[in-house]
């Protein structure tokens, strides 16, 4: 039986509960949510996949991505939710070997962007939300502290976990890359109108960071676009999409939305992948529907 989850902290804390409750014999299977769309991944029976879209081929499937949801039966939980580690939890949750109530309260809290502008401002005062901010899921090198986290967030309370050397070295460059974000943020960012659009695809390296700090930087702005290139692929280009935690007037379904551009994700936030010779029609595009700020929900 393999794990087969997202390299971010919901995906983490999914790892963490079905290592506790499944006879787990295979590593992890750390991938993005365009590598099940576009098959790029083979899935197998036994695997159990979470926080990622649904395959015809897995054992059990847990998800909560409003353009995830499948009108065929199968074995798991899917529900629009905050985080899809909550959904793990209420599955299993009589068979847990301890409380995982305080980490998948968190797991909610941030998948769900659900932060206070302290929250966005000082992560570094917040254990949980610093910790999450440490997991880059774009780079597949990777891989060992994600497998780390899931084995010291399984045994290990917070104040532990946040001790361990590995993570306090990986804290202490994360706060140093919400600094150097902020000031590329400002440098790559261009309004159109309510839009904040920010285009990394001239730098060598799209830089890191907080992903809320746009938020902060742009008040004016009721939603977010990032524009990058994968680490080292320059064949392909990522856009990252959000509503701003802060000045909440964004009526578009990103996930909905994205689904027409090969991705998806929440109502609030999603993001997609596509071939870099697709950017020119796709990027203004989605600019477009959100500078029209317009309902597009079908569900």
């Amino acid at each position: 039986m393999r794990i087969v989850t997202r390299p971010d902290f919901d995906g983490i804390v999914c790892a963490v509960l079905l290592y506790d409750v499944a006879d787990i014999t295979a590593p992890i299977a750390w991938v993005e949510p365009s590598q099940i769309q576009k098959n790029e991944v083979s899935i197998k029976k036994g695997d159990i996949l979470a926080n990622l879209p649904f395959h015809e081929n897995c054992s059990l499937w847990f998800d909560h991505h409003h353009s995830n949801r499948v009108d065929v039966p199968f074995e798991g939980l899917f529900r629009v939710a905050p985080s899809a580690a909550g959904l793990v939890y209420e599955y299993y949750k009589e068979r847990l070997s301890r409380d995982f109530s305080e980490l998948v309260a968190q797991a909610d809290k941030i998948d769900a962007a659900d932060l206070s502008a302290d929250e966005v401002a000082r992560p570094e005062d917040h254990p949980y939300i610093l910790l999450s901010m440490t997991i880059v899921n774009h780079d597949w090198s990777e891989a060992p502290y994600w497998n780390l986290l899931v084995d010291l967030l399984g045994r290990l309370p917070i104040d532990r976990v946040m001790a361990h050397d590995a993570v306090q070295a990986r804290c202490r460059q994360t706060i140093e890359d919400n600094r150097n974000l902020a000031a590329h943020l400002k440098k790559h960012t261009t309004l159109y109108g309510h839009v904040a659009v920010t285009d990394f695809r001239a730098l060598d390296v799209a830089p890191t960071g907080n992903r809320f700090l746009a938020y902060s930087l742009f008040p004016e702005a009721v939603v977010s676009v990032k524009i990058r290139h994968p680490a080292e692929d320059r064949s392909r280009v990522i856009v990252s999409v959000g509503h701003s935690i802060f000045n909440r007037g964004c009526n578009v379904n990103v996930g909905e939305m994205l689904s027409q551009f090969e991705g998806g994700g929440h109502r609030g936030a999603g993001a997609c992948t596509f071939l870099a010779d697709k950017a020119d029609d796709y990027i203004p595009r989605i600019i477009d529907v959100l500078v029209k700020n317009e309902e597009n929900d079908t569900a």
